[in-house]
């Protein structure tokens, strides 16, 4: 009787297993990540309610205490233990305490490269309780003190390579805000200097009570992005958000025996959230390197035995364009975490490089939704399922192409897309999956919010994104919506470059946009522009102006000169119909202008020209 009882179960069993093979093929997968992501939150929650409000910043002390001779940062040949960082930013902390120039809850301005005194002085400041603003190193002039001035910071420390950077803006600097600069001596008139206070100060901790917070909820960090709009704008970090970015290399599956090599700049939350933090929440090591450099990627990740790297998709693309070498899969990376990397670069990256795990992930600085692609799905960014919209809320709704903003219908109600059809992604907010906006400017953060979407009172978070959800719940990235494009991994405000191309004399109007170029990640900057009457054209002036005032990353490598520009019916400027033209000299008859960076000028566009641009033997 036993025999046919046990026959029966192993068969229905099997009979289980195949369906859920054939109907729910990601089950396990899908169940394995949701209880990863369950399991953290609780245990978050658990802190909270036991009044214990644990930052990153706390666990990173214990580890101090807890593995104090295990390498935290390796950096150009030197190995910084946890108990060096620790003592590091002590030193950092007793610095600004001595002085009597901070308080908690001031805001810190720092304007860094990659290196450690970067995260000295992050740590050392959160020790004080203060707020850090991560400014962007590449941006310059106006948009560098429109930054400065949003966060209102009490002090801006700068590092020593940013010496000039700082001698363009230091007469223009508000008379109240300290500048401090990471040498010995002083090289500019009214900055202070901190290595030396550095040598002197003392390696005890300040007091605890100075760093704790009463709310996950607390603004910690300013983390500026260009948004889909204007100028770059103080997105507010809070400790839960700096939490849940520390999770995700472990989400991935990444441990504490792994090395993480960041190449990615700190202003940026992929490298300071997800790598630093990532980091500590494991208790890994992590090789920090200054820049980016795809001719020394591999030898690095051989000479540290990295185990994980972090990317964007023109990082892998640059790779991948790299000569063939012998022994490229001679190497420890099994994880490479990161976004925007394009299905056919994904898969010559693999094929090249070995059999490493692709962990692509979506999620935008100041969101609160964030999608990771556990399964290794090419192409995707995510996976989404009932769970998950269970505790993270979000929606694909129809968008209107030239409006530029959701379809609403007959009742004044947002709709969703179908599964294939391309939408605009929001994410509703609540007091799980809060949004907390940009530092001063209330206008932008209440512009990044929908209300009304389905019923009565409802809010989301507008992400500015289009995405698309197959028949399997995978999403995948399709576009940016509003005034901006991505380009060289970085977001480029059209506003912004507008506006500094009209400040020349001789242009009525400039309509900046993205186009995209093949074999190329993101979208490449354009301008179309018309001059004042009786004016006539300088490109050496339009190259200097640009070149001057933009990070490297924003210049428009093509200009189109137009008599008329185009309006909507709302009368905002017509990108549609343009971008969809491009730059194709044999389609548009307008004259066509390419940024030679050889002749310091804009020269023609020919069509032989172009057809080196398509066919890869120009690199932009």
């Amino acid at each position: 009787m036993v025999l046919p009882w046990v026959t029966g179960a192993a068969a229905g069993l099997l009979s289980l297993h195949l369906i859920q093979r054939l109907l729910f093929p990601y089950f396990w997968e899908d169940l394995k990540y949701l209880l990863r992501v369950v399991k953290y939150g609780l245990t978050v929650e658990v802190y909270r309610l036991r009044g214990k409000v644990s930052t990153v910043l706390d666990r990173f002390v214990k580890l101090a205490e807890r593995q104090p001779n295990k390498p935290f940062i390796l950096y150009e040949g030197d190995v910084y233990t946890y108990r060096d960082v620790d003592r590091r930013s002590n030193r950092v902390a007793q610095v600004f305490l001595k002085q009597g120039v901070l308080k908690k809850g001031d805001t810190v301005a720092l304007l860094m490269s990659n290196e450690p005194d970067f995260i000295h002085l992050w740590f050392g400041l959160a020790k004080l309780g203060c707020v850090v603003a991560f400014l962007n190193f590449n941006i310059r002039a106006r948009s560098l003190l429109h930054s400065i001035q949003s966060c209102e910071p009490k002090l801006l420390i700068v590092g020593a390579d940013m010496l000039g950077t700082l001698e363009e803006i230091l007469p223009s600097l508000q008379e109240d805000i300290q500048v401090w600069v990471m040498t010995k001596d002083p090289t500019l008139p009214g900055v202070i200097t901190i290595l030396d206070k550095l040598e002197a100060a003392s390696e005890d901790p300040v007091p605890v009570k100075l760093r704790s917070v009463n709310s996950l909820k607390s603004s910690v960090l300013y983390i500026f992005t260009s948004g889909t709009t204007g100028l770059p704008k103080a997105a507010v970090i809070s400790h839960m958000q700096v939490l849940k970015g520390a999770a995700g290399l472990w989400a991935f599956g990444a441990t504490p025996a792994d090395v993480v090599y960041i190449t990615l700049p700190l202003y940026h939350s992929a490298a300071s959230l997800l790598g630093i933090g990532g980091c500590i929440e494991l208790g890994a090591t992590c090789v920090l390197r200054k820049k980016f450099s795809a001719s020394q990627f591999w030898s690095d990740c051989k000479k540290y035995n990295v185990t994980t790297i972090q990317y964007i998709g023109e990082l892998c693309r640059y790779l991948c364009k790299q000569p063939v070498k012998e022994g490229e899969k001679d190497h420890k990376v099994r994880l490479a975490v990161g976004n925007g990397v394009r299905s056919d670069v994904w898969r010559e990256f693999l094929d090249r490089f070995g059999d490493i795990k692709m962990c692509e992930f979506y999620g935008a600085t100041e969101g609160n939704i964030c999608f990771m692609n556990h399964t290794g799905k090419i192409g995707s960014v995510g996976r989404s399922n009932f769970f998950y919209k269970l505790f993270f809320p979000f929606d694909l709704i129809k968008y209107d192409f030239q409006k530029e903003e959701p379809i609403r219908n007959e009742h004044g109600w947002c709709e969703s897309v179908k599964k294939g059809d391309a939408g605009l992604l929001i994410s509703k907010v609540n007091s799980k999956n809060p949004f907390f906006g940009y530092a001063g400017n209330k206008k932008h953060t209440e512009k990044k919010l929908l209300s009304d979407v389905f019923k009565k009172g409802d809010l989301y978070f507008n992400t500015g994104d289009l995405m698309v959800q197959d028949q399997e719940n995978f999403l995948y990235f399709w576009d940016r919506t509003g005034d901006t494009f991505r380009w060289k991994g970085e977001n480029v405000a059209t506003t912004e470059v507008s506006d500094i191309i009209g400040m020349l004399d001789f242009i009525q109007e400039a309509n900046v946009y993205g186009v995209p170029v093949p074999g190329h990640e993101g979208k490449v900057g354009m301008a179309s522009v018309i001059l004042k009457p009786n004016k006539s054209l300088d490109f050496q002036r339009i190259y200097e102006q640009v070149v001057t005032y933009l990070p490297s990353y924003a210049c428009p490598l093509f200009l189109r000169f137009q008599e008329t520009m185009e309006l909507t019916g709302t009368f905002k400027q017509q990108k549609f119909q343009l971008v969809r033209e491009g730059f194709d000299p044999s389609v548009i008859s307008d004259p066509l202008y390419y940024l030679d960076h050889s002749k310091k000028t804009y020269v023609l566009l020919t069509k032989e020209y172009h057809g080196q641009i398509l066919s890869g033997q120009v690199k932009l």
